[in-house]
């Protein structure tokens, strides 16, 4: 029922009737929708087993599906009519037209999910209607931190997939981390050589007393991530890979121990780190380590191009969590404070970060960091994901940048959905699917003028106790449905906001999760399978900080 579309549009009118697909139904795409053309044909051949003849001209596809740019709509907006003529699907760009072809599969049911018909017998119809829509924000995305547990390309292209689904546009890559590295360069071979793997993994929290011994790793191979950008790109979602520094470095450092603070630590001692928590290894602060990553960031420019899709000019780089305390005992990073006239160590990662910032701006690229970075002062084009509350967000509005507001304590979805003893490896504070729903992006504190600033919202899925696709699903979903409908739809305040209503519609979604084969947490809660009992998490006790 167009009741039960997720996310919500902006305009739903309901005619009489109902338009009936069939075997001679045609499937036409208008100029600038024949990537859309193909990806829709592909996916409704596969789950009706209908033909799906592609028309030459729109009268071709009379009682059928046609595809069109409609130069009034605005970038991502969608019109999608269904009357006696058929369906007609119209988008102020390809994007848009995507977004209603998502929506028209919605409208044909659950089974439009599946790779293969079902019932030979069944009857495709597409209620008579008018839907009229377009997104709130610009940036609405996913971050999947496939360092701490690789992800296989294939669950990338997967991941890919769900959130074209939900009309999410922007995939954040965290590719490297004191865990693990990810991406292949090749002009530093050890960095997958080595770095890519560990030789055990800490189960649950690092409180844990339980290890698996198994050596854990992989790595993207140049080519995957050029696949894994295409692939996005045709579902026109832009792919921002994060490249951590100077702190989450240890990986990096156990392939290349010249990178480390060599001068108080044994670096070339040090391994892939089997265990969580914030590391004391960070980067040595010197013009070798500059140089090196530059070396690293030459090739990641190259595989993540700047018109790849939605924000494909940034670049994420990291700049949390660092630790200071080998800087303080280094009499080299000291001898570097001296000579670069900085007043401390705060000020010299605030150096790390602003070179660069620099560095990226002269080859036609932004940066973007977590909220630290804004620690030393920002070049005007660099922007901030807000992960510790709405403090750096309305920080970094206030002085210009551009914000994705992503905080922990609202939509990190290695978060625990339920405070009950079956809650697999129970993480942080309890984040339930109605308190994603109710989360609000923008910083009630922000003048109109600021609030431009905020270029949308994210769901963050760390992935530390997450060691498969599964346990992925299970911490990802139904939540990301919440996040993506806040992120899309025009949504009145938090408490004004029909979370009722909103389950109600995740009945019919739920059936479109299980065709798509997503392992997603049930309303009741974790059936035996999905839980992990005895294997310690990190509970909060309390309802989170104020935000």
């Amino acid at each position: 029922m167009p009741t039960a579309l997720i996310p919500a549009p902006r305009g739903v009118v309901a005619g009489a009737g109902e338009t009936r697909l069939t075997e001679d139904s045609g499937l036409y795409a208008g100029a600038g929708t024949e990537g859309v053309g193909r990806w829709l044909g592909g996916v409704l051949r596969a789950a009706t087993g209908l033909p799906w003849r592609e028309a030459r001209e729109p009268a071709e596809a009379r009682d059928g599906v046609r595809l069109a740019l409609a130069p009034g709509l605005a970038p991502e907006a969608y019109r999608l009519v269904s009357d006696r003529t058929g369906v007609l699907v119209e988008g102020g760009d390809a994007a848009g037209v995507l977004h209603g072809a998502q929506t028209l599969r919605q409208l044909l049911g659950a089974d439009a999910f599946r790779r293969a018909p079902v019932r030979r017998d069944r009857v495709w119809t597409v209620p008579h209607l008018t839907v009229e829509d377009a997104p709130r924000f610009r940036w609405r995305g996913l971050m999947l931190d496939v360092a701490r547990h690789f992800m296989p390309k294939e669950g990338v292209l997967r991941y890919l997939d769900l959130m074209s689904a939900h009309k999410l546009n922007v995939l954040h890559l965290h590719l490297t981390d004191d865990q693990g590295w990810r991406v292949e360069i090749q002009r530093y071979p050890r960095l997958t050589e080595v770095g890519s793997w560990r030789a055990r993994t800490k189960i649950g929290h690092r409180a844990s007393p339980l290890w698996d011994d198994r050596p854990h790793g992989g790595h993207y191979t140049q080519d995957d991530l050029r696949e894994i950008v295409a692939y996005a790109a045709e579902r026109h979602i832009g792919v921002v890979p994060e490249i951590d520094v100077p702190g989450h470095s240890q990986a990096a450092i156990a392939a290349y121990p010249e990178l480390g603070n060599s001068d108080v630590v044994d670096t070339a001692a040090l391994t892939v780190w089997d265990t969580w928590g914030i590391n004391p290894n960070v980067l040595a602060p010197t013009e070798d380590t500059l140089r090196f990553y530059e070396g690293v960031l030459e090739e990641v420019l190259d595989l993540f191009p700047a018109d790849a899709g939605p924000f494909s000019p940034f670049v994420h780089i990291g700049g949390d969590e660092c630790v200071k305390d080998q800087w303080r005992a280094s009499p080299a990073a000291r001898e570097q404070i001296a000579s670069l006239g900085l007043a401390d160590e705060d000020a010299l990662q605030s150096w790390f970060i602003g070179h660069f910032d620099r560095w990226l701006a002269e080859r036609g690229r932004r940066l973007i960091g977590w909220d630290e970075i804004l620690q030393g002062g920002l070049a005007p084009g660099a922007a901030v994901s807000s992960w510790r509350g709405y403090a750096g967000g309305v920080t970094a509005a206030r002085a210009g940048h551009d914000v994705v507001m992503c905080p922990e304590q609202q939509v990190y979805l290695d978060h625990r959905q339920d405070a009950g003893p079956d809650e697999p490896v129970p993480i942080g504070y309890v984040r339930t699917l109605e308190d994603v729903y109710r989360f609000e992006p923008v910083p009630a504190e922000l003048t109109p003028e600021e609030r431009t600033r905020v270029l949308g919202t994210q769901a963050n899925v760390w992935t530390e106790v997450m060691e498969d696709q599964g346990r992925v699903d299970y911490q990802t979903f139904p939540r990301l449905a919440a996040l993506a409908e806040v992120a899309w739809s025009e949504l009145p305040a938090p408490a004004d906001r029909d979370f009722p209503g909103f389950e109600r519609r995740m009945t019919e979604h739920y059936r479109r999760l299980d065709a798509l084969g997503v392992a997603y947490r049930p309303p009741g809660g974790p059936p035996p399978w999905q839980r992990r009992p005895g294997v310690l998490g990190r509970p909060v006790d309390g309802p989170p900080p104020a935000v």
